[in-house]
């Protein structure tokens, strides 16, 4: 691979998350599946935050989370994502600079109201999440700058903008661009309800090459081939992809290849506040080991750190500089 300018450049929804503590009983007042993602439409975006007591507003959307990350680690890089010119749109756009990550997609000035996230955390840290995605869906392939694909040494798409025709398309441009370049494309399957909508096309991105690296969890995995039984699902994937990484929340995860499968364990973590953001910033982890070309075991423990650091407070990116952990940790050189 030739040198890259950026260590990673992610692809997704540029979301600003509206996070508030409930009980349980707040869930079943609202229709809520604790646990859970929904989409919502506007009005439903108005009557949830009506509803919701003191709440924090925090930018986020999962692959904008994972860049956060790889900034936080010391890593160069880089976010494409949509918002509108509008106060959210302004608030994304400052968060997500201030912390050192190079984002220049241009925001529309028509249209949808930036995307926001309504999360509602229960006692035992779980989420629920209620998603206006708003101006975030109206990413085209025209965002896609490629001089700036082919400067990075990892795309790492999400998952969850494979609904809109044009983001699709988007995503499809720059992995051609960065193939063409050999650089490394990455995709989280981002939520089980995701994969339940579009099983056959990210198989079809898996087995055709046009992924080289993928995220999942154990939901994700299982619904990908349709199996209870995790071991069964994992044999599968190792058939299918180069590499893929499965997390499996307090056991850990596997690191999976052609030749084999690799458990590498969680980090330690003292109490579970909020488990949102856990899956996004294990993959800056993972990705900020990958590309310095360290071996898989130890880009999995990187994962792990960073992951841990974010269950333990409220909140979908890293309070502590991930560096100074993994540093800490004899991770990072």
């Amino acid at each position: 691979m030739t040198h890259a300018a950026i260590d990673v450049l992610g692809i997704g929804n540029a979301i600003v998350d509206i996070i508030a503590r409930a009980e349980d009983d707040f869930l079943i007042r609202h229709g809520m599946a604790k646990g859970s993602m929904a989409l919502i439409d506007e009005a439903r975006a108005t009557a949830i935050y009506d509803a919701m007591g003191p709440a924090v507003e925090v930018s986020g959307g999962s692959a904008a989370n994972t860049i956060v990350g790889v900034a936080s680690f010391g890593g160069r890089a880089a976010f494409v994502g949509k918002v509108k010119d509008d106060s959210l749109g302004r608030a994304f756009s400052h968060d997500i600079r201030a912390v050192g990550v190079a984002f220049a997609t241009p925001p529309a000035f028509e249209g949808p109201s930036t995307a926001r996230c309504y999360i509602v955390v229960t006692p035992d840290g779980e989420r629920t999440m209620n998603t206006y995605l708003g101006a975030a869906q109206d990413l085209h392939p025209a965002d896609i700058d490629p001089g700036q694909i082919e400067a990075a040494a990892i795309i790492y798409l999400e998952g969850y903008l494979w609904d809109p025709k044009n983001a699709k398309e988007a995503f499809l441009k720059a992995a051609r661009i960065a193939h063409a370049k050999n650089r490394i494309v990455a995709l989280t399957l981002s939520d089980a309800f995701c994969v339940d909508r579009y099983r056959a096309e990210f198989l079809g991105l898996i087995r055709d090459r046009t992924v080289d690296v993928v995220f999942a969890n154990e939901h994700e995995l299982r619904a990908l081939y349709q199996t209870a039984d995790f071991d069964t699902a994992v044999a599968q994937l190792r058939a299918d992809a180069t590499l893929a990484v499965v997390t499996r929340s307090e056991k850990g995860c596997v690191v999976v290849t052609r030749t084999g499968t690799e458990v590498v364990p969680a980090a330690a973590v003292e109490r579970v506040v909020d488990a949102t953001g856990a899956g996004d910033l294990f993959a800056a982890g993972f990705l900020v080991g990958l590309s310095r070309g360290r071996e898989h075991a130890r880009c999995g423990r990187l994962g792990a750190l960073a992951a841990a650091e974010v269950i333990q407070h409220l909140g979908a990116r890293p309070e502590a500089s991930l560096h100074a952990l993994a540093q800490e940790n004899g991770l990072l050189g």
